[in-house]
């Protein structure tokens, strides 16, 4: 007898409707609040005669790291409690010296067993050309399994969107998507804020960041971490490039933002040679994407906007004037979407249908959020307005 969960059950119906063409992969993906991609996926794994297509492969099985649960939670509880904020190595050590419980520093939290089921990103702010040249941010992804960088690049600014994004498309270009990720709690991330549209409310949940829309599309879990110390092999990762790379980048001279990439690649190529291990399982879990799977609109920056009475759109201080329909039609009123593509050219689409392409300075623009009151303000009764008829004050009613 196959028992199923709740959420199991539920997928095993929505698929059965969306196999038998009942409901479109749209409705499905809202239904089961997964991407179209992922719901694809199903539909291709779904069999009218059995319900194990919709169980998880390692369902029933014994984790090699497993501990044994009393253990476990005992372990959890300290880790969410007395040791909060502890990194994982020196969790490790306080478990084992003060707490009698012999764990190794992976066992805190395992590495994923197979290359490509997780992969672990973050970014480093760092003078590393020691004067040489500007401040530079290094940005990348690393494989939780291996330890090896997928992809990994400098830039001028800060920790941006823009950033990640391109290190999205290096890593997926060259080794696949990876089944999950595992990054911190910033905003590029997740949506930290209390804003709430009124399309927001009626959808009940929040609309996500530019880069998490592009891993939802991507079917990519987001996995957050609760701490920077959480993410201990990415954070050790960076250590040794401020101590190896900025050496390296001094022995080659390097001062521009292009000698400094150029160098990083070499480096990257030398430390996977060096510090990257073999996968406990042999399988590989990045995925390639289907074929008609546009990765460059999946990755620009997308905005909504609602055509003007003159036919424009304005993206900050850009007004975009758009093509008449055939037949002369408009369209203004309509809401358009917005692709601004890593390479700078905008894509400005009505649905699937592309109306104009233009090359525009990349640059993301904040969303159009409703202001907050605080609780002063919520509370404050509006002033009565004092009015001057013939000469005569008079006190205009408050409505």
């Amino acid at each position: 007898m196959v028992t199923m969960s709740q959420k199991e059950f539920q997928r095993v119906k929505v698929i059965e409707n969306a196999a038998g063409g009942r409901l479109s992969v749209r409705e499905a993906s809202r239904l089961l609040q997964l991407s179209e991609r992922q719901v694809q996926r199903l539909k291709r794994r779904y069999r009218p005669d059995s319900v194990g297509w919709v169980q998880h492969g390692n369902r029933g099985r014994s984790m090699p790291w497993a501990l044994p649960l009393p253990q476990k939670r005992l372990i959890l509880t300290l880790a969410r409690g007395k040791y909060q904020g502890f990194n994982d190595s020196h969790l490790a050590e306080k478990l084992r010296v003060d707490e009698n419980l012999a764990v190794s520093r992976e066992t805190v939290r395992p590495p994923r067993p197979s290359f490509g089921m997780m992969a672990l990103t973050d970014a480093s702010r760092h003078d590393w050309l020691q004067g040489r040249g500007p401040e530079l941010t290094l940005i990348g992804f690393q494989d939780d399994a291996t330890s090896q960088i997928l992809a990994a690049h400098f830039q001028i600014e800060a920790e941006n969107t823009l950033g990640y994004l391109r290190a999205l498309h290096a890593m997926i270009t060259t080794h696949g998507a990876p089944l999950s990720l595992y990054p911190d709690r910033h905003s590029i991330f997740q949506r930290n804020d209390s804003h709430w549209t009124l399309a927001e409310q009626l959808a009940g949940k929040q609309a996500p960041t530019q880069l998490g829309r592009a891993l939802e599309e991507l079917g990519i879990e987001q996995i957050p971490a609760y701490s920077p110390q959480a993410k201990g092999r990415i954070e050790r990762a960076w250590r040794t490039c401020q101590d190896r790379l900025v050496s390296e980048l001094r022995l080659a001279r390097a001062t521009t933002l292009p000698q400094a990439n150029a160098v990083l690649a070499r480096f990257c190529a030398d430390y996977n040679q060096r510090f990257a291990r073999p996968a406990a399982e042999s399988v590989r879990d990045f995925r390639s994407l289907p074929r008609r799977f546009d990765l460059a609109r999946c990755l620009a920056l997308h905005y909504q906007r609602v055509v003007a009475g003159d036919h424009t759109v304005t993206l900050g201080a850009n007004s975009i004037v758009l093509p008449p329909l055939p037949g002369q039609r408009g369209y203004a009123g309509e809401t358009v979407e917005l692709a601004h593509h890593l390479d700078g050219r905008l894509h400005v689409y009505r649905g699937n249908q592309l109306l104009l392409t233009r090359l525009l300075p990349l640059q993301e623009h904040a969303e159009r959020r409703p202001k907050l009151l605080t609780s002063a303000q919520k509370r404050k009764t509006p002033m009565p307005r004092i009015y001057n008829l013939s000469g005569r004050p008079a006190l205009a009613a408050v409505t």
